[in-house]
């Protein structure tokens, strides 16, 4: 769940999304499908551990330890995979 609150967080500021989909190389129209996948989701975390700012803004607006989005990537096994052509 956190990790889904994490990647809405990511989807409101449309800069943080733009970021987020250039740096992951998925595309809007994937992330509905590929957050399904728990490994994604973890690239999620992954991604926002990687920018202590937007881990800090998120960890405030939803009052966490920013050290359990840590714990949730490692839960959830690790960075995404994507299939590639």
């Amino acid at each position: 769940m956190l990790a889904v609150q994490a990647l809405s967080f990511i989807a409101e500021e449309p800069q943080s999304l733009n970021r987020f989909l250039d740096t992951s190389g998925i595309s809007a129209a994937q992330i509905r499908s590929a957050a399904a996948e728990p490994g994604f989701l973890a690239g999620v975390l992954e991604y926002m551990l990687s920018d202590e700012t937007l881990l800090r803004a998120f960890a405030d607006r939803a009052a966490v330890d920013p050290a359990e989005l840590a714990r949730a990537a490692s839960a959830l096994g690790g960075a995404w995979k994507r299939d590639l052509p």
